[in-house]
């Protein structure tokens, strides 16, 4: 935290405020968070029972002053000339309410980074490519992103959500195509947590969850071409199942395994042998695909 912290700190442009929000921690937030605030003014501490991230992020909502949100989870980091350049993107073009930079990830140190685990660019910013591309070819860290405040008026984090609610907020934020200019630099460092529960949990069902809560966000319009979209997608991908469960049968290799089962069975030698007819049938699947 005193690293993510201190990435604020070194912020070269110096007009801004951080509000730690600290969401019912039992370790010791409380006290590095307090030693910021009463060494930098511009650190606010706030304490409150445990909500989950959500509602940590609703809590900063409803408290911030400034015109201008940045998110930043305590083991993330931002470069430090990541305000300037967000505010000096805006400043030159004054109808901006999103500027979205580019990312690197890092396991322990963020001085020694890795590729981002993919690649943004000015087309993925768009309602269509966030609704039905999120998860498949693209998402946006949250902390790439530097948001007007007014797209925060009418909308606040799923608190019922465990995971998917950044989606439902980029979803919300697009649904009127804002004005959003991309700065193609790694001006966020985003953490890789093998043991998060991003990686770890079944998120279906924060998945459906999110999904129906685009019928409040979308128009009806979008959100039938987004059920559409997703039926399509799901029968698709059954029919090609389907489609090369079939081609694999029809193969020689299938044909071959399948006549040799049959004169093992025939002279009782199918157990001893049927180990090694696995291992032949899973290298012809391997080389199938």
């Amino acid at each position: 935290m005193d690293e993510t912290l201190k990435s604020i700190l070194e912020q070269t442009y110096t007009s801004w405020e951080c509000l730690i929000i600290d969401d019912g921690s039992s370790d010791a937030t409380a006290k590095i968070a307090q030693k910021w605030s009463e060494n930098d003014r511009r650190f606010q501490y706030f304490y409150k029972e445990n909500g989950g991230l959500s509602s940590a992020r609703n809590f900063g909502l409803e408290k911030m002053t400034g015109d201008f949100v940045q998110f930043l989870d305590s083991d993330d980091y931002l470069d430090h000339e990541k305000f300037q350049l967000s505010i000096k993107a805006i400043l030159q073009n004054p109808s901006t309410r999103i500027v979205i930079s580019n990312f690197k990830m890092f396991e322990n140190n963020p001085k020694n980074t890795i590729p981002p685990y993919c690649i943004l660019n000015e087309e993925k910013f768009t309602l269509k490519n966030i609704l039905y591309q999120w998860d498949i070819s693209f998402t946006i860290p949250i902390h790439c992103g530097f948001f007007e405040k007014s797209l925060f008026y009418n909308f606040r984090f799923p608190e019922d959500l465990f995971a998917k609610e950044d989606w439902v907020m980029w979803v919300n934020c697009y649904k009127n195509s804002p004005e959003t200019i991309f700065i193609d630099q790694p001006l966020a460092l985003y953490r890789r947590n093998l043991n998060s529960m991003t990686m770890t949990k079944n998120l279906l069902p924060d998945t459906l969850k999110a999904i129906r809560l685009f019928k409040t966000i979308l128009s009806d319009e979008d959100f039938k071409k987004l059920y559409e979209n997703i039926i399509s997608k799901y029968y698709n991908s059954t029919f090609q199942l389907k489609l090369d469960l079939m081609n694999l049968k029809n193969s020689n290799g299938f044909i071959f395994i399948y006549f040799i089962k049959k004169v093992l069975r025939k002279f009782k030698l199918l157990k001893p042998f049927r180990k090694i007819l696995s291992c032949i049938m899973s290298f012809i699947l391997f080389a199938k695909q």
